[in-house]
Parts: C-alpha cells; structure tokens; sequence
C-alpha cells in the first residue's frame, strides 16, 4: 500500500516537471494540435445537438398537436418544450463526454501521444528510435485498441456497479461508494493507456503491459486522475482534456523512467 501511494504521488506530480519539460525541450507546439481537435470537436457536436434538439422539438410539438393550438398559454408551453429538449440533451451530452470524452479525446489524439512519448524517452534516456512510420502506425493502432479496451471495461465495471446498487444492504454500500470507486477506476485506465506507449517501445504484448502496469498501478493512476479530474468539469473540460493527455504521456515517462532508476539503485538481496 506504501508502494502504491508513493507510485500514486509521483504520477499525480509529475504533471508539473511534464509541463516544464515540454516548454524546455521546445515541445509546446505539440499543444497547437489539441486547439484545432477542441475546434472541430465543439463545432461538430455542437452543430449535432442543435440540429436533433431541433428536430426532437418538431416532432415532440407535431404529436401532442401543438403547432397550430390557438389556446391561451400555447406559446408558452411550446417555448417550455423547446428550452426542456435542448437543457435535457445538453446535460445527457455532458454525462456522456465525462464518461467517454476522454477516450474519444486519447484516440483521436493517438498519432501525438505516441509521438511525444517516444521524443519525451529520447530525450531523458538518450535512446535512439529511429522514426518508423510503420511502427508510428503499430502505435496509433495499438493506442486506439486500448483506448476502446479500457472503455469497455470500464463501462462493464459501471454496469456491475449499477447491478449490486439493488440488492438489499450492499446496493447501500455501492451507492455510499460508487461514485469515489469509478471515479479512482476511470484514473487508473486513463493513466493506462498514457502508460501504455512506454509498454509498447519495450515490446511488451497486451498481457505483459497489462502485468507491468499493474505493478506500477499507484503511478498509472495518480498519472491518470488529473486528466479524469479535468473531464468532470462540464464542457470546459472536454476543451482543456487535450492539453492534459498530451502532458499525461509525457508525465507518464518521466514517472517510468524514474522508477525504473530507483529500482535499478536499490540494492539487491544476495542469497545466504
């Protein structure tokens, strides 16, 4: 447990040496590339809500006969449909996004994140990766299989959550819980698939990442609860979510790339 919360501090902390790196290493136009996704993300979604919330108003007014009502408080009532279909698909549009914008964010993210994580280890190791637009396109893939992996997963953990919520006396302990355990769960596969990238340049197949990842689970997660943290904020987060995955991956291998030192410094046991 020490292991853990020691792991968990440095991945939650190494945001700030993430973000200093990238600025000192010239790295921070990479942060142009989230702007643009946040542009097209919102004018595309935004256009979407607005044209079916626009659509689910017609055909809510067409069934209850209401376009051609001549009766006191008609236009009311229909303004009240109208302002109750737009609040009602924008708050389910946020539910949705803070459940899986994040993953939506690190897919369409993939070709930057698995770019910066390899000039991030570059630079602090001095290893060489020659660039590969083959293995560019492993990586891409590779961090969009994850990515809809750890989604799934976590969807399937909601839904046992959800199920254990009706039975008697612990349906009480899951809802006093629920919320801190899927938040800490969504940290831990969203710092998954940052971590992931390190897995994949050490040739690491899914089971063996899945297995180094879990004994560094107290950084994976503190790594992944800031970028978790920013999504709970309505709307605003979705825009700033960009900015946090692209400093995740390179926190993420600073945090490696130091505990592999620390563990390479400690001494090791010689048998009697």
């Amino acid at each position: 447990m020490k292991t853990f919360f020691s792991g968990f501090s440095k991945g939650f902390f190494d945001y700030g040496p993430a973000i200093t790196f990238i600025f000192k290493h010239k790295l921070a136009w990479f942060y142009l590339v989230p702007i643009l996704l946040n542009i097209l993300l919102f004018a595309g979604m935004w256009t979407a809500i607005g044209t079916f919330s626009d659509d689910l108003q017609i055909l809510i007014t067409d069934a209850i006969r209401l376009n051609n009502a001549d009766f006191w408080g008609a236009e009311v009532l229909q303004w009240i449909i109208n302002v109750s279909v737009t609040l009602i698909l924008h708050i389910i549009f946020f539910f949705i996004f803070a459940y899986t914008g994040g993953y939506i964010v690190v897919i369409l993210l993939s070709p930057i994140l698995a770019y910066i994580s390899e000039k991030t280890e570059k630079i602090i190791t001095g290893k060489d990766f020659p660039f590969s637009i083959h293995q560019l396109m492993r990586d891409i893939v590779r961090g969009t299989l994850i990515a809809i992996r750890n989604l799934v997963l976590e969807l399937l953990i909601m839904l046992a959550f959800f199920i254990f919520s009706f039975v008697p006396f612990v349906g009480w302990i899951v809802g006093l819980f629920s919320p801190i355990a899927l938040f800490i769960v969504a940290s831990y596969f969203y710092g998954f698939s940052f971590v992931d990238y390190v897995s994949e340049r050490r040739k690491l197949n899914l089971k063996e990442s899945v297995d180094f990842i879990n004994k560094n689970r107290g950084i994976v997660t503190g790594n992944g609860m800031p970028f978790a943290l920013v999504l709970l904020i309505p709307y605003i987060g979705l825009l700033f979510s960009g900015f946090l995955a692209i400093t995740a991956s390179v926190a993420a291998v600073i945090s490696i790339t130091d505990s592999d030192k620390t563990n390479e410094l400690k001494p090791r046991k010689h048998n009697a």
